[in-house]
């Protein structure tokens, strides 16, 4: 049956009541209530069980609707009250019903959370719970403790609750509001009936589909409480205004704080103060002043008079608002619509004239928590892009008429949740926060965790010690607002995920492009391991933000599962504004690419405007290496010097954050520092020495070497190298060579110490002119190189051409075997020795050196002589691992301590064989083992 508006219900005079109104999916709505207040179905589908119409709390006794009886068209509840419903049809798509509760005592009642369905167990509900003055209302979720919530003002008292239905069916969300009060008294929370007094509360029921948020978003977002029936949004839809959508930092300052005026120096010292907070946080977004309140009424001036006197007047604030606007900080002043006893000036012509005057950005409303269409006009008359700004949070009736306000601190310890968030994503709010009480690193997390601004009152003295630290913890969560900010401000906001630990919180902001979610916890002891549910895409990757990791789902039960990594805090700190730890999540599209080869960080996008190189966490008071998109090769020494650890990689579309990637180097590896010197294609003229062409090709590269106490580059091996064509000397470079070089060059070094040290006063002693020349260092090798047209060789340069590109042990024999025999010296002790090598293809480290061109029958299939057993050759390959550097030498030398394990190793060495010579000095480098020869292209 359809009831008409007005028409009483006689629950006696029927078995059960059916209401039936047009729901806005065209379809007959229908509710069966049976004659003890249960409801039995909804929409011709019967419920699993019957749940109770709501549950009332009397003192300390919850009540259910179930357990009342009829009594003359009525009912009566325990014999307390006299519950009386009025249908009323709704037009708009869902059913409401009032319900009248009057006392029937002769005591005086305290009536309070009224909650729909009953607020059973397995249902989701909100309601009061706790004495709290100001703070009870909580958000009932099964299996996890309650959380506190804020709603608007306006709705202390409401109740909520939902029921889920089964996959594909409908499910349930109900709200309950106080909608009037007759001969009792109206407090925050609870009526208080005495005899015959009464108390109605409306009862809206309608359907949703998904998850309990779903039935919260039907309620809260799209039917705005029922405060409104259709919202006007035309104030959110105003280019001029869209900014503010998206501003997170605001301060409050009032005109005599010396971070706004020095009056010892009679200076403005408000850049100061803005140039401080850019370093510690990024900035404010929002600067607002406060000349008024509270010296206003000293005399006879109005509060646009305190405006005018400051020192250089109007002239002087209006480039206060200019340079601010030039730092990125728009310039707020404050209205007080109770100054009615001052000089009489229109308060409309008041605040349009120091708007224009000044270029204000904003307007706080003091006392305030709601505009007017008068106000927001005579601002737009003034310029246009001005807000309002309520001192308290509009409620959603209210909403339609500014855009932004404050969570005010006259609630102290905030709730966790902001339900005023979920109702209206785009209106900006901003939490009050105070410096000069306590710690409040509490009061930033959850600005962050609920996804939107924070306003420092500095109206109070007092800037603690730890001022700057929490204003650095502040600055890390406003840098994921500001990078992701359309997330913040879309309509598809999910709070409340489910988790797989209580107490640890996660939010969910969708977009299109990217996902975000903010996470909450107050487990002093952090929070490490699986935490909540995804859904995996193949182009896109989950990334840390507040630790700045990636992330890879771990599957659980055909789930998909990401893990946080939740920090500690100190369990003094818990019931405070200083408790909590924050983290936050985004899934992103995979736009960049990134790795870590050698020393070099290889990067490429091909979407953004910007790349950025962090070494480490981002922050405000670095500076990142930015990069325009495309691919780069980016040389770490050349640009973070000896950095060994994170760096973050960042690809922008302006301020937005597109995709992140996170690379780790590790410490203490060694990474080339050298450069390869094209020498041309010509054949060098300047030596005649006998060169071998090598010709282009690709091997596997595999390395050895002895001890790894300081690693060697051992990362990537084996590896496949392509190596160019190039021409190689075919012995090491000569005494005599190097005596021609000397000669036509005049070349000294800086540092002397034991260059040329076996020459005999720089003579080269008789008979040793086609010994390799040694006691000469890398400088010096680099030198001759030059001066004859050529250059060393790389490591990969000397194996391929040494193992002619097939990867062979020793230079003359693919299949060449040799026997690596330790002998015991003592007990301890052992050394190595080399069977089977042929003496006459290499000196086998009988501790001689010999003249070049000593063992033919060792000559490699390209021709090249002396490869091993020689002298130790220099390559052109220079390392560094932060704490160390050194050069790769290859082939072994003549000479072979036996004495000890922990010698080098010397004598004839494998092609892929390579010894570090650690660099201090030239002098100290130069060894009586160590030559080189060169190549060419």
């Amino acid at each position: 049956m359809t009831i008409d508006k007005s028409y009483k219900f006689n629950l006696l005079a029927c078995l059960f009541l059916v209401v039936a109104v047009a729901p806005s999916f065209c379809q007959e709505y229908k509710v069966t209530i049976s004659d003890n207040l249960q409801v039995n179905r909804i929409n011709d589908i019967s419920l699993p069980e019957p749940v109770p119409l709501f549950s009332v709390m009397l003192g300390d006794q919850k009540l259910l609707s179930d357990q009342a009886q009829p009594k003359d068209g009525k009912y009566s509840l325990r014999d307390r009250l006299e519950i009386g419903i009025d249908s009323l049809q709704g037009d708009k798509g869902y059913w409401k019903a009032d319900i009248t509760f009057r006392n029937i005592t002769a005591d005086t009642l305290e009536l309070h959370n009224v909650i729909p369905f009953g607020g059973l167990e397995g249902q989701t509900y909100i309601t009061g719970k706790g004495n709290h003055g100001l703070s009870r209302t909580h958000l009932f979720r099964p299996g996890y403790e309650p959380v506190n919530v804020i709603v608007p003002d306006n709705a202390w008292e409401m109740g909520y609750a939902s029921m889920q239905a089964q996959a594909g069916e409908n499910s349930h969300a109900a709200l309950v509001r106080r909608v009037a009060v007759e001969g009792a008294q109206r407090r925050r929370f609870e009526t208080i009936l005495p005899p015959e007094g009464e108390v109605t509360y409306r009862l809206y029921l309608e359907n949703f589909n998904g998850e309990w948020q779903e039935g919260l978003r039907t309620i809260f977002q799209k039917r705005y409480l029922f405060d409104v029936e259709e919202f006007d949004n035309s104030l959110y839809e105003r280019e001029d205004l869209q900014w503010m959508k998206h501003a997170y930092a605001c301060h409050l300052v009032m005109a005599w704080d010396k971070d706004f005026y020095d009056p010892e120096h009679q200076r403005y010292t408000y850049m100061d103060f803005i140039k401080r907070n850019q370093k510690w946080f990024g900035g404010d977004d929002i600067l607002g002043i406060w000349p008024t309140w509270p010296t206003l009424g000293l005399d006879q001036r109005n509060q646009w008079d305190y405006f005018r006197d400051l020192p250089g007047g109007l002239e002087q604030l209006a480039a206060i608002s200019k340079q601010l606007n030039v730092e990125g900080t728009r310039f707020f002043i404050c209205y007080n619509p109770w100054d009615e006893s001052t000089r009489d000036e229109g308060h409309l012509d008041g605040m349009e004239d120091l708007i224009r005057q000044t270029g204000a950005d904003g307007v706080v409303l003091d006392t305030q928590g709601s505009s007017s269409k008068e106000l927001q006009d005579a601002a737009d008359r003034a310029r246009k892009g001005v807000v309002m700004y309520s001192e308290g949070m509009a409620v959603p009736k209210d909403m339609q008429g500014i855009v932004s306000g404050r969570v005010h601190n006259a609630l102290y310890y905030p709730p966790l949740l902001n339900l005023n968030k979920f109702i209206k994503p785009d209106f900006a709010i901003f939490r009050v926060a105070e410096l000069a009480f306590d710690r409040i690193r509490r009061e930033y997390a959850l600005s962050f965790f609920n996804g939107y601004g924070t306003e420092l009152n500095i109206f109070r003295p007092g800037r603690p010690e730890w001022v700057e630290e929490d204003y650095r913890f502040f600055g890390q969560t406003l840098r994921i607002l500001r990078e992701n900010p359309e997330n913040f401000t879309g309509q598809d906001y999910l709070p409340l995920l489910e988790t797989e630990a209580d107490q640890v919180y996660v939010n969910y902001w969708p977009d299109e492009e990217k996902s975000i979610y903010t996470i909450f916890s107050i487990r002093p002891e952090g929070y490490q391991g699986k935490l909540f549910s995804v859904k995996p895409e193949k182009d896109r990757h989950f990334i840390d933000l507040w630790n700045h990791e990636e992330l890879e789902p771990e599957e659980a039960d055909g789930q998909y599962y990401l893990t946080a990594d939740l920090a500690s805090f100190d369990k003094k700190w818990l019931g405070t504004n200083n408790e909590g730890a924050v983290g936050a999540i985004a899934h992103l599209p995979r736009l960049l690419q990134a790795s870590l080869e050698e020393a070099n960080i290889m990067v490429s996008a091909a979407k953004g405007t910007q790349i950025r190189i962090w070494q480490n966490h981002p922050g405000y008071d670095k500076r990142p290496l930015e990069l325009e998109p495309g691919s780069h090769q980016i040389n770490i020494f050349e640009h973070f010097n000896n950095y060994e650890g994170k760096y973050v990689i960042q690809l922008f579309d302006g301020d937005r954050l597109l995709d992140e990637r996170i690379l780790h180097m590790e410490y203490g590896q060694p990474r080339p520092i050298s450069f390869i010197r094209n020498t041309g294609s010509k054949i060098p003229v300047r030596d005649n020495k006998e060169m071998v062409t090598i010709p282009a090709g690709k091997f596997t590269m595999k390395v050895t070497q002895g001890d790894q106490f300081i690693p060697y580059p051992t990362e990537g091996y084996p590896k496949e190298v392509q190596v160019d064509a190039f021409k190689m000397d075919k012995h090491p470079v000569t005494n005599q060579e190097f005596k021609a070089f000397l000669d036509d060059s005049d070349y000294e070094p800086k540092d002397n110490v034991n260059f040329l040290k076996h020459w005999d006063g720089g003579k080269i002693p008789a008979g040793k002119e086609n010994h390799p020349v040694v006691y000469v260092g890398w400088e010096d090798a680099q030198a001759y190189a030059e001066w004859a047209g050529k250059r060393l060789p790389t490591e990969a340069e000397w194996q391929y051409a040494a193992a002619t590109g097939d990867g062979r042990d020793w230079p003359w024999d693919k299949d060449q075997t040799v026997t690596k025999k330790l002998e015991r010296i003592t007990n301890t002790l052992t050394v190595e020795h080399l069977e089977g090598i042929d003496p006459d293809k290499a000196n086998l480290g009988n501790n001689e050196p010999d003249p070049v061109g000593s063992y033919p029958a060792g000559a490699n299939p390209f021709g090249l002589e002396d490869l091993v057993g020689s002298v130790w050759q220099l390559t052109a390959d220079q390392y560094d691992n932060g704490t160390n550097r050194f050069i790769i030498l290859k082939g072994g030398s003549y000479f072979k301590p036996s004495s000890s394990w922990w010698y080098v190793q010397g004598g004839p060495r494998e092609t892929h064989y390579r010894q570090m010579l650690l660099r201090i000095s030239p002098g100290f480098e130069r060894n009586g083992t160590v030559g080189f020869r060169c190549v060419a292209e």
